[in-house]
């Protein structure tokens, strides 16, 4: 008879649980920074003066690791510059995650149960880990940078008067390591959530039919709207003119857009405003309608009036999230009823898609005046991008609960073929 006492683990203090901490930062860390510079050098950041390159490249594996970049802009004594930033790269983001997650989880494999001391054992070398990288790459990322305003004039008036433009980023250290701690401890928590092979403490595992699966399916929901995303963006380079700019979007920004347009599928709205040139690589679609809405909210509807073909966010948007409430049903045990499918996704998804909307608002804007008067043409711009927050995750809590009740419903079939394996541990399965 084979013994049900977890076994013992090594303590957060040993060799090797260091080690595999280690593991799990490296691994973060080196798919952060290989997808951060794959996507700058496409939009062109490789040709920076001053050897600026691997500066950027760190400032954006600071943002995308939950660390604060200050953007800051000078003009010298007669000028002003005004400059602020507020958007995370969420491919990069995407790619650490899964790396140390991965690595984090793989030692913890093949258990049901785990003392909470083994576990935070685990945890603590992971996160000290982890912001001594993140601090690190905070001390890298800084960098000034002088700005061409176009205009000969203006240059030469610049000159004499020491006015010329500069801007510049550096990481905000201390806001940093506090939202580094967030990001990092939020993810070791999600991923011993959607992990259906990692052990949990002995007073957490009755929760594991209610939280688990619909867990799991969200976030399979999410990555699935990323690789539709990849496929679509890939075809775009290929088919399309700028691919460089494509596959930008694609390596710095991708879940920026597709869990934007999730949401926007089953309703939602973002308020939008986009004014003079910037930046942020993003679709031409995208681009006209935020301009278009001047800060009104935009919707699967304001995209439509552009190119009917975005009614298909709506097709996709009802039979993927069919499909996750099939899957979270199906990986659940048969005794659950479809209503408590229902509350379990419609949950998921709501905070699926509470932190999409948090994740992906965007505040970008940079000015340029000279002698205090207007701003220097081309040197001018705001992008702004906000949820309509409960209106959004809102419909996300009624989508899901729609989706995990029918998903119940068409599950049980797949229960019935699996018999007696599909009822909970210790629990006759019957009919």
């Amino acid at each position: 008879m084979v013994s049900q006492t977890p076994r013992a683990a090594p303590t957060g203090g040993s060799a090797r649980a260091w080690r595999d901490a280690l593991a799990t930062v490296v691994a973060g860390f080196a798919a952060m920074t290989v997808v951060a510079a794959a996507g700058l050098a496409c939009a062109g950041a490789g040709d920076l003066p001053e050897g600026a390159f691997p500066h950027v490249v760190a400032a954006v594996v600071v943002m995308a690791a939950g660390g604060a970049v200050e953007v800051s802009g000078d003009a010298g004594p007669l000028a002003g510059a005004e400059a602020t930033l507020e958007v995370l790269p969420l491919s990069v983001s995407l790619a650490g995650a899964l790396a140390a997650g991965y690595f984090f989880l793989r030692p913890l494999h093949n258990r049901a149960v785990a003392r909470p001391r083994e576990l935070l054992g685990r945890a603590v070398p992971s996160v000290v880990l982890w912001l001594l990288a993140l601090l690190g790459s905070a001390l890298l990322a800084r960098q000034d940078f002088g700005v061409s305003t176009g205009d000969p004039a203006v240059a030469v008036i610049g000159e004499l008067l020491d006015a010329a433009p500069t801007v510049g980023f550096r990481a905000d250290v201390p806001a940093t390591l506090l939202f580094g701690l967030l990001w990092i401890l939020g993810l070791l928590l999600i991923a011993l959530l959607v992990s259906r092979r990692a052990p949990l403490p002995v007073g957490l595992v009755r929760f594991h039919t209610a939280v688990r699966p619909a867990a799991f399916a969200t976030m399979l929901l999410l990555l699935s709207y990323v690789v539709i995303g990849v496929v679509v963006g890939l075809v775009a380079a290929a088919t399309q003119g700028d691919a460089g700019r494509t596959l930008a979007v694609v390596l710095l920004g991708l879940p920026n857009l597709v869990w934007i347009a999730l949401t926007l599928g089953f309703g939602g709205s973002w308020e939008a405003r986009v004014e003079g040139a910037f930046g942020l690589p993003m679709p031409q679609l995208l681009d006209e309608v935020l301009r278009d809405a001047d800060g009104a909210p935009v919707d699967v509807a304001s995209f439509a009036a552009r190119d009917p073909r975005a009614w298909w966010m709506v097709v996709a948007a009802a039979v993927l999230l069919l499909a996750t409430g099939v899957l979270a049903a199906v990986r659940s045990p048969a005794h659950v009823r479809p209503w408590q499918h229902a509350l379990h996704l419609g949950a998921a998804l709501a905070l699926a898609t509470l932190a999409a909307c948090l994740l992906c608002r965007v505040q970008a804007a940079y000015g340029l005046s000279l002698l205090g008067i207007g701003e220097v043409e081309g040197l001018g711009g705001e992008l702004v991008l906000d949820p309509v927050l409960w209106r959004t995750v809102g419909l996300g809590l009624l989508w899901g609960a729609v989706a995990g009740f029918l998903g119940g419903l068409l599950a049980r079939p797949l229960h019935r073929r699996r018999g007696p394996a599909g009822a909970p541990a210790g629990t006759a399965a019957h009919g």
